[in-house]
């Protein structure tokens, strides 16, 4: 954890910032290992709310650096962190980064033939209101993706009492395009940005010529996205080999 500034909500107190980020362990399509310059590509976004994959903390290949609360530092941001893969001192996974106050329900493991997934649910309070924030990275072999989609939008996650009549929020890294089974699966109870705004955001990944939708933001009991785009500037394509995913959502 770390010490945070007080977020500023917008000039109506309802409108939201959220990201989705892969960022490939902070090395770029240029081969360069660089948190700074992750952390320097969302501060130019503004986020409030942040789920990020494919972090390295402690792994020799990158220096051993907790990439998770190094970000976080430098935004000024809470977080937190599970690791989808331990080796030894080396972990890999997802986190959620906010300025508003967070507290943890549950991080764990999804079902996978492939290589560990997980997913981090939080609560994150936005001027009054407990939103329930969802972080997760699926896998790259189909059968995987479909199995850990429905344990996802079943009663151990997203399905969960405790979700009951609340604010949803669903980010992550889905390795699955609009038109796949886990897409439409988790959009029978969410809705997506082409249901709310009349179009998808372009593509997220490969960075440097995006071609496939692989990143999303989903909402569900309340929230309203009202603009979804993947972010394409030259630093943003240079960062991570996906796009940052950047959506406005209305509470």
């Amino acid at each position: 954890m770390t010490e945070h500034n007080p977020p500023t909500l917008s000039p109506d107190g309802r409108t939201i910032r959220i990201l989705s980020y892969n960022v490939h362990s902070c090395v770029g399509t240029d081969r360069k290992l660089d948190v700074g310059r992750v952390a320097d590509m969302i501060a130019t976004l503004e986020p409030d709310i942040i789920g990020l994959q494919e972090l390295d903390v402690g792994r020799r290949r990158s220096g051993g650096v907790d990439q998770a609360e190094e970000i976080a530092r430098r935004l000024k941001m809470d977080f937190h962190f599970h690791p989808a893969l331990t080796l030894e001192e080396e972990r890999y996974g997802d986190a959620l980064l906010t300025a508003f106050p967070m507290r943890i329900v549950k991080a764990g493991a999804l079902p996978s033939i492939g290589e560990p997934r997980g997913a981090l649910w939080t609560t994150v309070e936005v001027a009054g209101k407990a939103v329930q924030v969802f972080n997760t990275h699926l896998g790259l072999l189909r059968r995987d993706r479909l199995r850990q989609t429905k344990a996802l939008t079943g009663p151990e996650w997203l399905r969960h009492p405790q979700t009951d009549g609340k604010p949803l929020i669903l980010i992550g890294d889905f390795n699955s395009i609009p038109s796949s089974a886990p897409y439409r699966l988790i959009c029978e109870r969410f809705a997506d940005a082409r249901q709310q705004t009349g179009r998808l955001p372009a593509p997220t990944f490969p960075a440097r010529w995006p071609l496939l939708r692989l990143d999303h933001v989903f909402v569900s009991g309340g929230p309203r996205i009202i603009k979804a785009e993947a972010i394409s500037t030259a630093a943003a394509r240079r960062a991570s080999d996906h796009l940052p995913l950047l959506v406005t959502a209305e509470l």
